[in-house]
């Protein structure tokens, strides 16, 4: 099937004891590996479905804020350098804050491998600072935090949005799956 936008995903085992950062880094994989399962087979047009009525959420728009977490997390925060962030369509709310736009036109092929870099771009981050998880690093939202708290952070952002991602693909053609 030539429409299908993300192929078959083969999720890694996950590391459950030893080193912290080995598990930490194991489960980050298998949580991006989780998401993008709920993906697997779906053409550009299941991925932009909004199978729920009271909201804009599609699991497109869940990769598009996935890369951001990513990004924003690993490179500014962490690493404390600038992203180079994919220019999606976003939106300011009401509050000032800015909000990718559901109705970006960027092809779901492109979000796919923009979420990909992201993610690899994160291990590469994840390699050079996290020699010392105590490590206190500024953030804005929460205030000075460790190393440890940011990379706990990134596993909570993925918990929450692949519990979506699960409610979404079980809406769109009712495939379910721990």
């Amino acid at each position: 099937m030539g429409d299908i936008v993300v192929q078959k995903i083969v999720r890694p085992e996950r590391v459950v004891s030893g080193p912290w950062l080995e598990v930490i880094a194991s489960n980050l994989d298998y949580h991006r590996a989780t998401f993008l399962w709920k993906c697997e087979g779906l053409s550009e047009a299941q991925l932009r479905q909004r199978p729920v009525q009271s909201s804009a959420l599609t699991l497109l728009g869940l990769m598009r804020h996935l890369q951001g977490v990513e990004r924003a997390w690993f490179q500014r925060t962490l690493a404390a350098t600038t992203p180079q962030f994919f220019p999606y369509r976003t939106y300011v709310t009401g509050a000032g804050d800015e909000w990718y736009d559901e109705s970006d036109p960027t092809p779901a092929g492109d979000v796919y491998e923009d979420y990909l870099k992201a993610c690899e771009e994160s291990r590469q981050v994840f390699a050079r600072v996290t020699d010392d998880p105590a490590r206190l690093v500024p953030n804005p939202e929460f205030g000075d935090t460790e190393v440890r708290f940011v990379l706990q952070h990134v596993i909570e952002e993925y918990a929450r949005h692949v519990g979506h991602a699960d409610l979404l693909r079980e809406a769109i053609d009712g495939a379910i799956g721990e």
